[in-house]
């Protein structure tokens, strides 16, 4: 007996002096962390955040970020069975706990001592809107405590209903909507006082697992999640056995609704979001900041579908790869059976939940004209497949013959003819391809994920994602203001944007560059003569010995005929006569980054690291005639319903009628900085003529169908075909466009065939309708009649020969009189030299 009173005191005592350590050590932690702690009174003065708009020059929206879809409500305005569907499925006990759990903290305090982590959820609505307004996200036993003491002061200070109110209004439920008012705006495009139960069942849902539990990513598992919740709401007596019966049988109704950008512009407006965020920090988001960018609202749909069209012909040309994905079941009750569990172990457990999830999804069946069966699977799997620009997602309904029916995601059925599939030759290589399909089957089978795209005539036919990419800048000369930018095939498939992130070779587009330094620096005329002909030189790794296209060699060749048939041996012995030291210096008035520029003969075939953004931006300045712009594309920021100006852009601009002293020049009634000249408006002049022989004689031969003569430009491809390039200017705008593999990879075309064409297709569009623009001629430049084989000028008694231009202070020396013996004793008249000097 006194055995056992011993036992009991001792663990009386136990017990005593684990609550007393316990409280110590919560006590101990509220001292330690108390003073670091946000003050929880600031929740009371929360307001309404306004998103981050991103315009065009000319007001058109192109994008939204931040917390756009929320919506602030009041408590008095949450539905009762809204409030019941949270509690029901993150906090039962909200309305009795002081803030936190006690089974939730021993959960976690498990967690921590067998792992060293805080694994699970967990937390109370209150410790949710602590972590939510007032801390960082991460999941640490220190920010686990502050979490805890916060929700106890919290608790203290705000009402209940005041909490729930925070929390409904922050909580993010995916697809960028934030609160509960804004996803039932979000996914069932109606007021939350509008939704059925079913609906608000699936909105609760949500917090656990935003992406996990949609019901546009994840039907079948926001299913089960929905109908757990249904279950805890039956149980907690939120709602009776018939409402509950009814509730689970509902289909899911959720549908895609976003606000759409009145212009597609979505690498610019990403770049636009990264600047506020840069300039802005934190409130770029929620401070109801307007960019209104620099681009063009005609010019950027323009561009972007010239793109995407021109990377789509290419992808014909090469072949077919297949489906995106096969065998899709066409019933939700069929992909029910197949989705995964694990995430679920909970909602599953309740045996009854499986089997209503089984019957709703059976309710959801659906059914189109013109195909047998159920297709629900198939049109959520169309819903939340992405389009690709003008790609649209679609399902194999059955191949038969050299036929092919799909479903698309308007439920609509469509039949490709046998032209529209034909094409499909098997995808080998970038220069091989597969034989021609003999039926549809071959192509696609039923249940198959593919694209298709619609013609000009409204009729479709089978299309695939790019195996390609590209980009196209478009800018203006006067000020580098980007008027139109398209960073890649589509944004949905890849955020990375080429036109600023992509560094390639530019090839023979860079050489307009080095022969500008010849003629400025290098005192050289688009008649010099120089050899084309083989070398051999010393390199790092080993001997190195380049070729021109086509292993051929034509000897001495004048500047303007090298240019316009892109010689490289004359190209690099060019840069070779000048300097690389002196070139580099000159090449950084581009922009360019010097120390970023190969300090070796390589640069003259264009071997630098270069963005179609630092690209376009040379051309813009050859098309200013030398003056020294630079690219931007924020043109003002304002903010508040006064639209009061925060920032705005003053760039340098070209001012071909300002003398040399004019530092300042008064535009539409701004002052801007005039921009210095990298070189004078003759030299520029002058290789902007022989950049239009590359048109009228060289690889750019096919943008003489838009019978313009005041377009000018340069065709560019690197080793292997990695790099197709073409760009080029009038004096209005400065295009590139650059095509290419992501991973480097060989296109298997030229610039003429890959980026021509798409640069042509924009300027064709773009210069619709507009006169020509081209740069008068300097007062400085006078032609003369030279000898095409030596480039030295004819005397005018001398006949033949070829006009070029020139400088007039720079003008190349007489061609040698020559004296024809034979010539002599025929007319018996010595030292006459030629016909001419005869008559």
């Amino acid at each position: 007996m006194k055995l056992f009173k011993t036992l009991v005191v001792s663990a009386i005592w136990l017990v005593l002096s684990l609550t007393a350590a316990g409280l110590l050590g919560v006590a101990g932690a509220a001292l330690y962390f108390a003073p670091g702690l946000p003050d929880v009174r600031q929740l009371q003065d929360i307001e309404l955040q306004a998103p981050l708009r991103i315009f065009t020059r000319d007001g058109k929206l192109i994008g939204e970020y931040g917390e756009e879809r929320r919506q602030s409500i009041t408590f008095e305005e949450i539905p009762q069975e809204m409030i019941d569907a949270l509690l029901a499925a993150e906090d039962a006990g909200f309305f009795d706990h002081s803030g936190v759990e006690l089974k939730s903290l021993a959960r976690a305090a498990l967690e921590l001592a067998t792992s060293g982590d805080i694994q699970s959820g967990g937390s109370t609505i209150t410790m949710q809107v602590a972590r939510n307004y007032l801390l960082t996200l991460d999941r640490t036993f220190t920010r686990k405590i502050r979490e805890i003491l916060l929700s106890l002061q919290m608790e203290q200070v705000l009402s209940k209903q005041e909490i729930l109110s925070l929390y409904v209004n922050k909580i993010f439920l995916g697809h960028r909507a934030y609160g509960i008012a804004a996803a039932a705006k979000t996914y069932y495009d109606r007021p939350l006082e509008e939704l059925t139960l079913s609906e608000i069942a699936m909105i609760a849902g949500l917090p656990k697992a935003p992406s996990s539990f949609n019901p546009l990513a994840n039907p079948e598992r926001s299913l089960i999640r929905r109908n757990w919740i249904l279950y805890r709401m039956r149980e907690l007596g939120f709602i009776d056995q018939e409402t509950y019966a009814q509730a689970v049988q509902a289909p899911i109704t959720a549908q895609r609704y976003s606000v759409e950008p009145e212009v597609e512009a979505p690498y610019v407006a990403e770049m636009a979001r990264q600047f506020a965020q840069d300039r802005y920090g934190k409130d770029a988001y929620t401070g109801g900041y307007h960019v209104y960018t620099t681009l063009d609202s005609e010019l950027q749909p323009l561009a972007r579908r010239a793109l995407t069209q021109g990377l789509i012909a290419y992808d014909t040309r090469h072949g077919w790869r297949g489906p995106e994905e096969t065998d899709i079941p066409a019933s939700l009750v069929e992909a029910q059976d197949r989705t995964a569990r694990s995430g679920l172990e909970e909602e599953l457990a309740e045996s009854e939940v499986r089997e209503t999830a089984r019957q709703a999804a059976a309710s959801s069946q659906t059914r189109v004209t013109g195909i047998e069966g159920d297709v629900s699977n198939w049109l959520r799997v169309l819903e939340r497949t992405p389009a690709y620009g003008p790609l649209k997602p679609a399902i194999v309904i059955d191949s038969e013959g050299r036929e092919m029916r799909v479903l698309d995601q308007e439920g609509e059925v469509i039949t490709l003819d046998w032209e529209a599939l034909n094409w499909a030759r098997e995808y080998r290589g970038p220069k091989a391809r597969g034989p021609a399909p003999s039926s549809a089957a071959q192509i696609a089978e039923r249940g198959s994920l593919v694209r298709i795209l619609q013609r000009d005539d409204g009729s479709w036919r089978l299309s695939q994602q790019p195996g390609i990419e590209g980009a196209i800048v478009v800018t203006n000369p006067d000020n580098g203001a980007i008027l139109a930018l398209q960073g890649g095939f589509s944004f949905s498939s890849s955020k990375f944007n080429r036109a600023i992130q992509a560094k390639r070779q530019p090839g023979s587009t860079f050489k307009p560059f080095v022969y500008l330094a010849a003629l400025k620096i290098g005192d050289m005329t688009p008649a010099t003569v120089i050899n084309d002909a083989p070398v051999v030189m010393a390199d790092s790794g080993g001997l190195w010995r380049p070729t021109n296209a086509g292993g051929q060699f034509r000897g001495p060749t004048r500047l303007r005929e090298a240019l316009t048939h892109s010689r490289n041996l004359v190209t690099i012995r060019l840069l070779r006569s000048m300097g690389i030291n002196p070139t580099l210096d000159f090449l950084a008035g581009f922009g360019f980054d010097r120390e970023a520029l190969p300090h070796s003969l390589s640069l003259a075939l264009g071997t630098a690291g270069l963005t179609p953004l630092e690209v376009t931006n040379g051309y813009a300045i050859l098309a200013n005639g030398g003056f020294q712009v630079s690219p931007w594309f924020i043109d003002r920021v304002v903010q508040g319903e006064e639209d009061e100006v925060i920032d705005k852009a003053t760039p340098r601009v070209a001012c071909r009628s300002c003398d040399e002293q004019t530092k300042e020049v008064e535009i539409d009634g701004e002052r801007y900085p005039v921009a210095g000249r990298i070189a004078d408006a003759g030299t520029v002049y002058i290789l902007r003529d022989m950049l239009r022989d590359v048109i009228e004689h060289g690889t750019g031969r096919g943008a003489l169908e838009l019978d313009r003569q005041d377009i000018v430009g340069k065709t560019g491809t690197t080793n292997d075909q990695r790099d197709a390039w073409f760009a080029g200017f009038n004096s209005n705008l400065a295009v590139a466009v650059w095509v290419g593999k992501d991973n480097n990879e060989s296109t298997g075309e030229y610039g003429a065939q890959a980026a021509l064409p798409i640069w042509k297709d924009f300027m064709r569009e773009a210069l619709k309708g507009k006169p020509e623009a081209m740069p008068e001629r300097p007062q400085d430049i006078v032609s003369a009649r030279v000898d095409p084989e030596t480039g030295r000028r004819l005397h005018d008694d001398q006949g033949g020969g070829i006009q070029e231009i020139f400088l007039e202070n720079h003008l190349p020396e007489y061609a040698a009189r020559q004296v024809d013996r034979e010539l002599e004793r025929q007319t018996g008249s010595q030292g006459t030299g030629s016909f001419e000097a005869i008559f």
